[in-house]
Order: C-alpha cells, then sequence, then structure tokens
C-alpha cells in the first residue's frame, strides 16, 4: 500500500503541476499508470474552474478562450505537448524508421512541430471560443482529460514498448492487469458522469476522445511500423483527444 500511495505522489509530480512532495522510487514507478486518470480528474477539474470564472467574471469571449486554451497545459507542465511536438516531427517525416526514431529523441523542434502546435491552438481556441459563448456546456471539460489519460495509461500498459523507453517500462507492472481493468472502470465511470450531466451530447463528446486517441494512436504506430509505443506517442494521442473532445464539444 505504501508503494502505491508513494506513486500517486510521483505521478502528480511528473504529470502535474500540482504542488506536492516530488520524489522518486523505482519499485514504485510500475504503480504510476494507474494513477494517471486521477491526474485526469484535477487538470479537468481545474479546466471546469477556470471556464467557470472566466464566465462568471464576463472576460471578452476571445480573451476567455486564450486563458482556456493554455490552463490543461500548464496544469500538466506541458509535458504532453512535448510528446505531441516531437512525434509530429517524427511522423510527418516520412524518413525510413532509423530515422524517425532519431528525430523522435532529437531535442531540437523541427518545422513539422511548429506547424502541428499552430495547428492545434487554433482549432483549441476556436473550439473553446464557441464552448464560452453557450457556457452551459462546460462541466463537460472534467471528462475529457480524465478520459485521454485512460487512453495513455491502457497504452503504457498494453501495446508493446518501443525500445529504449526506460521510463515506460518501469510504469508497466510484471501484472498490469488490474490497472487495465481499473483504467477501464474509471473510463466507464466517466462515461456515466458525462451522461447524467449532458445526456446524449456528453456522450458524443466522450466517444469523441476515446475513437480519436485510439486513432492517433494507431496512426503513430502504423508510421512506426508497430514497433511499439513510447512516453511521446502516448502524449500525442492524448493532446489529439483532447482537442477532438473540445471540437465536438463545440458542435454538440
Amino acid at each position: 500500500m505504501k508503494s502505491v500511495i508513494k506513486a500517486l505522489y510521483m505521478s502528480f509530480g511528473m504529470f502535474c503541476t500540482v504542488p506536492l512532495p516530488k520524489f522518486w522510487d523505482d519499485s514504485s514507478a510500475k504503480h504510476m499508470m494507474a494513477w494517471l486518470p486521477a491526474v485526469g480528474i484535477v487538470v479537468g477539474a481545474a479546466w471546469w474552474g477556470a471556464a467557470e470564472l472566466v464566465v462568471f467574471c464576463g472576460l471578452h469571449q476571445a480573451l476567455a478562450a486564450a486563458v482556456l486554451t493554455l490552463v490543461p497545459f500548464i496544469m500538466a507542465g506541458f509535458i504532453h505537448l512535448d510528446g505531441y511536438m516531437d512525434t509530429s516531427d517524427a511522423v510527418l517525416s516520412r524518413r525510413p524508421l532509423d530515422e524517425k526514431l532519431r528525430i523522435l529523441k532529437d531535442p531540437h523542434t523541427g518545422a513539422f512541430a511548429v506547424i502541428m502546435i499552430a495547428m492545434l491552438f487554433v482549432l483549441q481556441f476556436a473550439s473553446l471560443c464557441a464552448i464560452v459563448e453557450r457556457s452551459g456546456a462546460v462541466i463537460l471539460l472534467v471528462i475529457i482529460p480524465v478520459l485521454s489519460r485512460c487512453g495513455s495509461a491502457i497504452s503504457i500498459l498494453s501495446i508493446k514498448l518501443l525500445s529504449g523507453e526506460g521510463y515506460a517500462f518501469l510504469f508497466r507492472p510484471a501484472k498490469a492487469a488490474p490497472h487495465r481493468i481499473m483504467t477501464v472502470l474509471l473510463a466507464l465511470c466517466a462515461f456515466a458522469f458525462a451522461w447524467l450531466m449532458a445526456g446524449l451530447p456528453g456522450v458524443i463528446v466522450s466517444a469523441a476522445v476515446v475513437v480519436s486517441y485510439a486513432a492517433a494512436m494507431l496512426c503513430a504506430l502504423i508510421s512506426f511500423k508497430f514497433k511499439g509505443v513510447s512516453g511521446d506517442l502516448a502524449g500525442f494521442s492524448l493532446v489529439i483527444s483532447e482537442m477532438c473532445g473540445l471540437i465536438a464539444l463545440a458542435v454538440v
């Protein structure tokens, strides 16, 4: 039990900017993915709270959307955005596999990463403009980060890992089935919450997050010829899924 509690602090320390004690214990890292959806709950709650606050304060629609575009990235310490940019550079390079893997690990920012980050911010900003205008739908902002992180947890716990992914190997326990089951149950709870809060639109938004996560991960894996998943690929899929969830929320 002590190891599981340590993993909670470690998961928040790595994937969230909430000020909790930070330390590292390799033996506890195997439980970190089980806590990733809990990080999503905190990020989602902060996102929803910020949305309610900007609406209550009567901020200009564009300014409110700009603030809300940044909130989830700030809450996550930009860690998933880094994976999104690295993977965008590698996947869109259309180079041989070895070159893609080199680009994935390259700390420098390429042109494709810049293009993709611009597209991401434009789409999220436009979606949030529409969401803020309707204001009643903002409760579903709680669900989007939870489901995206459920997807990342399942990916790291289930798919073959890309060679050289030291951290990712630490995150997968020898017996990962209980962690997978718990993550799926949390995802189902998120769907149920979305249904209770918003009915069919809530289910549509939730489904958009899950389906787009799977599609983004499949696209990345096909590009890497199914050599395995990495933290960067999981972050790429997470960011794509949250963007698609926002687009769905703006439309329904």
